[in-house]
């Protein structure tokens, strides 16, 4: 991150301490608060939006886990409910009295159940970047994206995921085509991206998730949320890129669960359409979020 303007250090959460990076941290205007993907993921992959600082004070912080925050080695840490209370705390902690919210995949699942649980006073708007708010559906729109690959990697993904050997060399190279493929299109990756798997907090993975973008293991398996967004009545934005995991058909449907929300689909991208289609990206959501504070 840019020295000038930053913010930086650690606070305390339910489990232990997590790191935090506010870009533009003397700007005017309401804070962005960034929720990273995963789970266990990190905030680096996020790091163009500190573009946005311009504006407004941009709040990234790596949850529990993973990035440059604590691991602790318990796994009963690594639930729904507790991500929720550290999300409340890092708001509490750093004065967030007003703020937007933008969830990047999982990023959004952890917003949906903040908003539904807690009912949090001061959110002044909503960004879904890649959702998943249907573990079914995301689920379904993965295997047909698996149906149009090669018969011998379909092949590979069955015996493997039958045996249980997911560290097989095959597996991780019919992953990695996949998520050239639907989780991000620049070659090669831009080095934020390949920070955040450097530093990927892969046991909350696993346990929350499962071994792969594609098969869905972990206690988020059943999370089912499309249903519930009428009950959240404030202004949203749903992005995703035309390959996005997150389907432009899938999210459409949960923008049409949210009665008013916008969405915004960036041709020839992916999941990580933030980085193949940055100044687009960059351009709807300052629109949206300087719209949201006016509305």
């Amino acid at each position: 991150m840019p020295e000038q303007g930053i913010k930086e250090g650690y606070l305390a959460v339910p489990g232990g301490r997590v790191w935090y990076g506010i870009s533009g941290a003397d700007q005017g205007g309401i804070p962005l608060l960034l929720l990273h993907g995963g789970p266990g993921a990190t905030h680096d992959y996020l790091e163009p939006l500190e573009a946005l600082a311009s504006e407004r004070p941009v709040v990234f912080y790596d949850q529990l886990g993973g990035g440059l925050s604590e691991r602790p080695e318990d796994s009963s840490l690594w639930t729904m409910e507790r991500f929720v209370e550290e999300l409340a705390a890092v708001r509490y902690t750093l004065g967030l009295e007003r703020v937007h919210l933008l969830g990047q995949s999982w990023g959004a699942m952890l917003a949906v159940d903040y908003l539904l649980s807690r009912r949090p006073a001061g959110v002044m708007s909503l960004i879904f970047s890649g959702p998943c708010l249907s573990a079914s559906r995301f689920a379904a729109d993965q295997q047909a994206y698996l149906r149009q690959f090669p018969e011998e990697t379909q092949k590979i993904i069955r015996e493997v995921e039958a045996a249980g050997d997911f560290q097989a060399p095959a597996y991780q190279e019919a992953m990695l085509a996949y998520y050239r493929r639907h989780l991000c299109r620049l070659d090669p990756w831009p080095e934020c991206l390949n920070r955040t798997f450097e530093r990927m907090g892969l046991p909350v993975y696993q346990q929350m998730w499962g071994p792969s973008e594609f098969t869905i293991t972990g206690m988020l398996k059943d999370y089912e949320r499309a249903g519930q967004l009428k009950e959240i009545r404030l202004p949203a934005l749903f992005t995703c890129g035309r390959f996005d995991e997150a389907t432009p058909e899938t999210t459409a449907y949960y923008r049409s669960c949210l009665p008013g929300a916008e969405l915004a689909v960036f041709e020839d991208a992916s999941h990580t359409h933030h980085l193949e289609k940055t100044d687009e990206y960059l351009a709807v959501v300052g629109d949206f979020l300087n719209r949201a504070e006016k509305s």
